[in-house]
């Protein structure tokens, strides 16, 4: 009998679906994530439920949308009621760790953050590279270096790209190295472990010998279209001017075309430096003979909209570029699949109930994702992939005033911004790059309120399945 399966959860900020050569993206220099994805499942089509950080994971520790949780905002606390997969783990026998973010509670008083009973243990926390409070275990861990993080930031290259320290001295590395600390050490019960590095998260900032493999003036522009502008919301146009429509981050209106190139190029490295971390990672498992029977899953909490539509960082957007994520699944002793993609819809929600299934244990009754562990042993995409997904954003973030749902199918994407009498409204079989809003257009107001309709009955159908019904009456 295969005994139970260590987890091994590698979890980025705010990386693009986009962001693998595996996924067709020739600019990126990603060997380790490539061969993961030969070695397991690629799914070409997973979406977070939030654009934001906080709500985002809430929702995928728990297997629950972001309303059902009730953490809809960057800033708030998970009620303690929530219950996290590591607790179900922690309580299975496992021993659960973490290192990087956890952000589930507000990080902004200088402290770190407030823990719900999440069952890690050790819990090395690092919000952010930033030194600026005295919990950050990546800054103790730079002090013991004899190293300073301002000291080790490196030139500007323009107002939105600098240097930042070399890659043995990053965040990425600090969480590696902790990772592979933990997995050499656990011997004799099953382990979970949740690696959560800050990048590619901005600042745009990565290594300079990182930053040198990716010349700015090979690099694409951002997806425009000239087109678009007339039919964007208020929270797009303000964000067209601003990032995070704040004053003092990017001035998105200023850039030049090789400002642009230059951000992406340093995006994409560092997005090569997590991949360089995660082989090591990968390595380690090797060496310890823990490779066959450790579950790996590398996911991001969600997208980048790196200049598309004239956008950068997050918000209340629900492009794919911001709501789509990669999603890669490996577990040789289990019986998945080996190099294959699967194009089907699935949701991040659905990555709790796969991981309590492969361990052999009860999935709680509040969950709302589906394991997807059958369909990575084979089973067929129609009957096991969903139809459509759905996501929120509640004064997440920015724009406190944007309250907004989206429901997408292949065909259609829709987005409702309550309250405004604005959305968005795509036909994506002939707009594939969602340039085209066709929300006012008169031809399309049939189906547009069809869809209406669909997005508010999957509102509704996320409500919390729990207390459970115990009776007729």
């Amino acid at each position: 009998m295969l005994s139970r399966p260590n987890i091994l959860w590698i979890c980025t900020d705010q990386q693009r679906f986009d962001t693998i050569q595996a996924l067709g993206n020739s600019y990126a220099r990603t060997p380790h994530l490539d061969k993961l994805t030969s070695e397991g499942t690629l799914f070409r089509n997973a979406f977070c439920q939030s654009p934001v950080c906080a709500p985002s994971r809430a929702s995928f520790l728990t297997g629950r949308y972001p309303r059902t949780t009730r953490c809809r905002q960057n800033g708030q606390s998970i009620p303690a009621d929530e219950v996290l997969v590591s607790k179900i783990f922690s309580d299975a026998g496992y021993r659960c760790g973490l290192a990087g973010k956890l952000h589930l509670a507000s990080c902004s008083d200088g402290k770190v953050e407030k823990r719900t009973d999440d069952g890690y243990d050790p819990f090395h926390w690092s919000h952010h590279p930033q030194p600026d409070w005295e919990e950050n275990e990546y800054t103790k861990w730079l002090t013991e270096k004899g190293q300073d993080w301002f000291d080790l930031q490196g030139d500007e290259i323009n107002p939105y790209v600098h240097h930042g320290p070399p890659a043995e001295h990053s965040q990425t590395a600090w969480c590696a190295e902790k990772t592979i600390e933990f997995i050499k050490a656990e011997k004799g019960k099953p382990w979970f472990f949740s690696f959560n590095c800050f990048d590619p998260h901005h600042p745009f900032d990565p290594p300079k010998e990182y930053f040198e493999k990716f010349n700015p003036d090979d690099m694409p522009l951002p997806s425009v279209h000239t087109d678009e502008a007339d039919a964007k919301t208020t929270f797009q146009k303000l964000d067209r001017i601003w990032a995070h429509n704040n004053p003092g981050e990017f001035q998105v209106e200023s850039m030049t075309d090789q400002d642009r190139r230059t951000v992406y190029a340093a995006y994409m490295a560092m997005v090569s430096l997590i991949d360089d971390e995660v082989g090591k990672i990968l390595d380690a498992l090797e060496e310890t003979g823990q490779a066959g029977n450790t579950l790996v899953v590398f996911m991001s909490d969600h997208g980048e909209m790196l200049g598309d539509h004239g956008i950068y960082f997050k918000g209340p957007h629900f492009y794919d570029c911001q709501m789509r994520v990669p999603l890669i699944v490996r577990w040789p002793d289990g019986g998945l699949l080996k190099n294959r993609q699967v194009d089907g819809f699935v949701e991040l929600i659905d990555l709790m109930p796969t991981f309590l299934e492969a361990a052999g244990l009860d999935i709680p009754s509040a969950v709302q994702g589906k394991s997807l562990l059958s369909l990575l042993k084979g089973g067929d995409e129609e009957l096991y992939c969903r139809k459509q997904v759905y996501a929120e954003y509640y004064n997440a973030w920015t724009h406190k005033e944007a309250y907004g749902t989206m429901l997408r199918t292949k065909e259609w994407k829709i987005v409702v911004y309550h309250g405004t009498n604005q959305g968005e409204f795509y036909d994506l079989q002939k707009d594939p790059e969602e340039f085209f809003n066709l929300w006012n257009k008169p031809e399309f107001q049939e189906v547009k309120q069809e869809y209406i309709l669909k997005c508010f009955d999957a509102s509704v159908l996320s409500m919390d399945p729990n207390p459970p019904r115990l009776g007729p009456f």
